[in-house]
């Protein structure tokens, strides 16, 4: 689920910013940026935010806050002295201008450096895990505020569910009973056409029918699913891993609502099956933002 927050901090005389982004992303997937002198916190901070994530793209961001921290001009100021020198020797040998203008000499190599800001690693440590907390505090309350609405909307589909599963058995008792009447209709056709009817063998074919169009167990495991799937929503805030089952159970919720459109020989039932199969993809696509 997507969020985001931020934190600053300051030690040693170094001002720093913390930001962290969430988006949705079937496993953890951390990304860390930071100054080239803290690198060696790297891994650490991995290991706090994967303490605290299970799922989802991560971005952390650390960087100088602004003007806190500036980077310093140095000027060697020996070696600037011995270009002059050797700029007026020259010129005076050649009897020439020996001018040198400040901006050809501070273009020179080696005159001015950038002098980068000293990050004390050890000082910064303590104050920088704390301000990585906060962050993932603050980035943790909106995804918690997301789920408990992809919450509702789950429930919602759940209940979606419960109803179609619950008209199934009555359409598929009405094909199995139609099937019934369609083999009587033709043993008593071929009763008056030939005077023959295989009684036993009409008994099986009967029988044979009402298994085949009978989803009683599918519709028993299907609705067991949606009653799991309902309790690991209310599991999913003390169990990280939630979204794993969650995957689970809806790929055996699609499994049982195949079976029964396997079995679907009427243009009503068919449409209900379908009507399940969208519910299901609906739940997938949100469910798959379930940490």
């Amino acid at each position: 689920m997507t969020g985001f927050g931020r934190a600053q901090l300051e030690a040693g005389g170094v001002g720093l910013a913390v930001e962290l982004r969430s988006v949705n992303h079937r496993h953890l997937d951390l990304s860390v940026r930071l100054p080239r002198a803290l690198a060696g916190l790297e891994p650490e901070l991995r290991r706090a935010l994967a303490a605290r994530f299970a799922r989802g793209k991560l971005d952390l961001v650390i960087s100088a806050a602004t003007g806190s921290v500036r980077a310093e001009l140095e000027l060697d100021r020996t070696l600037a002295e011995r270009y002059l020198d050797f700029v007026r020797a020259f010129a005076a040998e050649r009897g020439v201008d020996g001018a040198l203008r400040m901006g050809e000499l501070l273009a020179l190599p080696g005159i001015a450096r950038v002098q980068e800001p000293v990050l004390d690693e050890a000082v910064l440590r303590p104050a920088l895990l704390v301000a990585l907390e906060a962050a993932a505090e603050a980035a943790d309350a909106m995804r918690q505020a997301e789920g408990a609405a992809l919450e509702r909307e789950l429930r919602a589909r759940l209940s979606r569910l419960n109803e179609l599963a619950a008209e199934v058995p009555g359409l598929s008792g009405e094909l199995a009973a139609a099937a019934r009447e369609r083999l009587r209709k033709r043993a008593e056709q071929l009763r008056a056409e030939t005077g023959l009817v295989d009684e036993s063998r009409l008994a099986q074919e009967l029988v044979s029918a009402a298994d085949r169009m009978d989803v009683t167990e599918e519709v028993v495991r299907l609705r067991s699913h949606v009653a799991q799937f309902g309790a690991s929503l209310a599991a999913a805030a003390r169990d990280a891993g939630v979204g794993r089952r969650l995957e689970f159970l809806l790929q055996e919720m699609l499994r049982e609502a195949n079976t029964i459109g396997s079995k679907a020989g009427d243009a009503p039932l068919a449409h209900l099956v379908v009507d399940l199969k969208t519910e299901l993809e609906r739940i997938r696509e949100q469910a798959l933002n379930v940490e």
